[in-house]
């Protein structure tokens, strides 16, 4: 039978050492604290990074549902050479599953005495569920309001805040103004066209839903006098592949074309997410530190009330080196119970977190996430092993160098001053 070192005994009988004076009730309060401090330290910062994780994924598919993976552009910015050939040769990779033709410009769209910038999308009604996730959204256009963009019919799909800001619903005319001009000879003209909203659609992201109208790709080169569509859009199996797969495209399919993928869109918002991400992962970090040097004071106490115990255990042959294992085995005790606690309390919140947020709303009767003001109105959590490994690791190390200086000064307590008075 395997024999329990008894460094690793007299390390857990330490820490759970009785009360039955005022000294050891007093140490085990601070060392219950201590693990009280670890788990709320652990705790939040696996909460508080699932939730950044689920508001960062909320926000990019919701974008995506919008935008392409990739974009392919003609580097004239006019229309693609071959746009049929350009649609085979990236359907020809392995990770595209879906491609469609477009046309992206911008312009000016007028009703009455309203005027608003916007981004006009030529697009193909056939092809683009195989592109964009917009129609499987319980928000977005139905596939029958896009059917209505015919060839010839000059139909226009709005985003709901763009049709809010100029006043118009499904039916109503609204006045298009290209961004080049028709020369006359009473000069430059602007070219106007009016167009027919057969329908609006709610991404659940302002920028596209205050800037972006849909019409087909065939009424969109005329009016931007284009010989066919200016760029494809694809879609991917994996999403995280896009840049990899963009860099590959570019280089097969040459250098009249430019390649852009979705990470290189929005890089300036991803970027400040992860800056964000970082400090707050340092700041909570900060609030696990305290809680693990907690157990010096512990420990040292520990030591103060132990004297005559090491003395003795020296004096029956204990080494220095066991004494310290003693105490390091007890502060490693205490930061395992805390990480422990603190992974299963994070965790049971986090994977919770739409039931407990709304039955806190109702409990206070207020709103954290107002639907009128934020992107979203849930708290969404996405707890992710690469956030809860280094969190556990950084507590567990942290817990075991806050014992290093006590258990050395243990080693050094010297067994005849420590029984001088014993």
């Amino acid at each position: 039978m395997m024999q329990i070192p008894y460094e690793l005994m007299l390390g857990w009988r330490y820490t759970r050492a009785s009360r039955s004076t005022r000294r050891n009730g007093f140490i085990s309060f601070i060392s219950a604290v201590s693990v009280l401090g670890i788990t709320l330290g652990v705790a939040a910062l696996i909460i508080v990074l699932s939730v950044m994780n689920g508001f960062q994924t909320e926000v990019r598919d919701r974008m995506l549902g919008v935008v392409s993976h990739i974009e392919i552009y003609a580097m004239d910015g006019q229309a693609l050479p071959d746009v049929n050939l350009t649609l085979r040769q990236a359907q020809a990779h392995p990770q595209v599953v879906g491609a469609a033709p477009f046309i992206a410009t911008q312009a000016l769209l007028a009703r009455g005495d309203s005027m608003k910038g916007v981004m006009v999308r030529g697009i193909d009604p056939t092809r683009e569920h195989a592109v964009t996730d917009l129609l499987a959204s319980a928000q977005a256009t139905p596939l029958a309001q896009l059917e209505q963009l015919t060839p010839g019919g000059f139909g226009v799909v709005l985003g709901s805040e763009l049709a809010h800001a100029l006043g118009v619903r499904s039916g109503d005319r609204v006045t298009l103004v290209a961004p080049s001009g028709q020369v006359t000879p009473a000069g430059v003209v602007p070219r106007l066209k009016q167009m027919t909203v057969v329908g609006t659609f709610e991404s659940g992201h302002y920028e596209y839903d205050s800037t972006l109208a849909m019409v087909h790709v065939i009424d969109a080169a005329r009016i931007f006098r284009l010989e066919g569509p200016s760029g494809v859009r694809l879609k991917l199996r994996d999403l995280h592949q896009a840049r990899q797969v963009a860099d590959e495209l570019s280089r097969s399919l040459g250098a009249d074309v430019y390649v852009r993928d979705w990470t290189r869109q929005n890089r300036t918002w991803f970027a400040a997410v992860q800056v964000e991400k970082r400090m707050m992962f340092i700041i909570l970090t900060l609030i696990v530190a305290v809680a693990a040097f907690n157990l010096v004071s512990t420990l040292v106490m520990t030591v103060t009330d132990k004297n005559a115990d090491i003395a003795i255990l020296r004096t029956l042959g204990a080494s220095p080196a066991s004494i310290m294992g003693i105490f390091v085995v007890q502060g490693a005790l205490v930061g395992v119970a805390g990480t422990v606690g603190g992974l299963l309390l994070g965790l049971g919140v986090a994977c919770n977190i739409d039931v407990l947020v709304p039955a806190l709303e109702q409990a206070l009767g207020a709103s954290f996430l107002p639907r009128d003001i934020y992107l979203i109105s849930r708290m969404p959590s996405e707890p992710r092993q690469a956030d809860i490994v280094p969190i556990t690791l950084i507590a567990l190390l942290l817990a075991f160098v806050a014992t290093l200086y006590p258990s050395w000064r243990a080693s050094r307590v010297n067994p005849a001053q420590a029984l001088r008075y014993e």
